[in-house]
């Protein structure tokens, strides 16, 4: 991930969002990983950046692509 990118992962069993390079959550913590996805990648379209969600526990480099690019959603 490239620093500005968002990151959605799972702490403690609740989910957040965070911007690379920073080391506070975007916004509120999420029960379920859906809403947490849905947040993150409308965060990550409106900046024109990367979304990834992390596989496990805590933000880490580590991370899967979630389905497209926000860049490729933008026409």
């Amino acid at each position: 991930m490239a620093a500005g990118d968002i990151e959605t992962y799972r702490r403690n069993g609740i989910w957040f969002n965070r911007i690379e390079g920073e080391s506070t959550t975007l916004g509120m913590s999420f029960e379920s990983r859906e809403d947490a996805v849905k947040v993150g990648r409308s965060a990550a379209a409106a900046r024109q950046v990367d979304h990834s969600v992390s596989a496990d526990e805590g933000p880490s480099a580590d991370t899967s692509m979630y389905e497209r690019h926000p860049r490729e959603l933008i026409a």
